[in-house]
């Protein structure tokens, strides 16, 4: 009977101390790694397979950017659109375009058709790298000043290059003209069984359509729908116009302050906050580039497009960026968020900081992560570089 009674005793000792041991382990989890981020990000489900890298396109992170959080009074993230699969918010673009060609029936799978494009780079590298998905081929035409890094990454994309001299819109050798130029040739040449589309990005209205199908409802659901300000630049228009309609037309969201960021000798500037599109930086025999004399590439212009015009009752205000203080606030997210970007995510980032000081403390500002500085690194990075790490945001804005 004693031996049963020791054997009970250890027994239940045993239990006790399993019991007491893990309910110190689950104490223990619920306390140090339950709610820390590591451990939840070692939990977060990993991407679903995707079938072909155009199903990457979309569905971008949304981040905050500590040192403009932490040195204002507001909270200013970025949509890292450079975290597209060709690295840039021209993906989209470039998708959708040859999606309704396709659905117009003017690309077909499967046929040696070709897409033609003039850019001066972003949306030419996504276009290849979609055409090379799909099947299809690309001819891009781009000024002939175009950073040597995109250049290598349409060649390197099997993309054919027509380099042309930096001109207005109305020279008929301007690029986009020349890609249209081409594609009418190719499309007239009855010894092929090709056909080709000119994408068109600045008037092509599936550009704005995307941003208000995809990239708005992202932004809006990320941000838990509390967003206080939207800032993008504008080279086509199709992101500024198609993000805004859809967050203030579909989510009613019409305090959402909407900033288009403008490089110097750009006109958007004037045209939004003073109805005429116009800047005396473009003044004959100043402009470097013809078009906007900046080193800014991508963003900025001096004409209305069909993309900026069906959305710009949607744009609030404007505010201008010189290249020096873009070229600094590379350098200092760089440095201090480790962050590397292009030379139209730093201008967004800049125009942040000035709008930051006129918006309520704690306002929520998205800004758009437009591309990687590695695109860059030939021309607006090899001035980046030369920054002391030490800048700073009174340094950047020059007072």
């Amino acid at each position: 009977m004693s031996d049963s009674i020791h054997k009970w005793r250890d027994a239940s000792l045993l239990i006790t101390s399993l019991i007491t041991t893990s309910y110190t382990a689950y104490t223990v989890y619920e306390k140090y790694y339950k709610n820390s981020s590591k451990y939840n990000d070692i939990l977060e489900d990993p991407p679903k397979i995707k079938l072909g890298v155009d199903k990457l396109i979309g569905n971008t992170p949304m981040v905050r950017i500590n040192s403009l959080s932490k040195s204002t009074s507001c909270q200013i993230y970025a949509k890292l659109e450079l975290n597209n699969p060709a690295g840039s918010a021209k993906d989209r673009v470039a998708l959708n375009i040859i999606l309704t060609a396709e659905k117009n029936g003017q690309l077909t799978r499967g046929n040696p058709d070709w897409v033609f494009e003039g850019t001066s780079g972003s949306t030419g590298i996504s276009i290849a790298m979609i055409c090379n998905a799909l099947g299809y081929r690309s001819h891009i035409s781009l000024p002939d000043d175009t950073s040597i890094e995109k250049l290598s990454l349409l060649e390197s994309l099997g993309a054919v290059v027509n380099k042309v001299k930096p001109a207005s819109i109305v020279d008929p050798d301007q690029y986009v003209n020349a890609a249209k130029k081409a594609c009418e040739k190719l499309n007239n040449d009855t010894t092929t069984n090709s056909k080709g589309i000119f994408a068109d990005q600045f008037e092509n209205e599936a550009n704005w359509k995307v941003h208000f199908n995809s990239t708005g409802p992202e932004i809006y659901k990320q941000m838990n729908g509390k967003i206080d300000a939207f800032i993008a630049g504008c080279g086509t228009g199709g992101t500024i116009t198609g993000v805004a309609k859809y967050l203030k037309e579909v989510k009613g969201l019409n305090n959402c302050h909407v900033v288009l960021a403008d490089p110097q000798g750009s006109g958007f500037f004037n045209r939004i906050n003073y109805g005429v599109m116009y800047d005396s930086l473009e003044k004959e025999g100043t402009r470097r580039r013809h078009q906007v004399d900046t080193i800014i590439e991508g963003i900025g212009l001096n004409r209305i497009t069909r993309n900026f015009n069906h959305g710009e009752e949607n744009i609030d205000e404007s505010i201008r960026v010189t290249d020096d203080q873009a070229i600094k606030m590379a350098k200092f997210l760089s440095v201090n968020d480790g962050l590397f970007v292009g030379s139209s995510t730093a201008i967004n980032a800049v125009a942040a900081i000035k709008l930051a000081k006129k918006l309520p403390k704690d306002s929520r500002i998205v800004i758009i992560a437009c591309d990687s500085g590695s695109r860059h690194l030939s021309k607006f990075w090899k001035e980046a570089r030369a920054i002391d790490r030490n800048i700073t945001l009174k340094d950047i804005l020059g007072n």
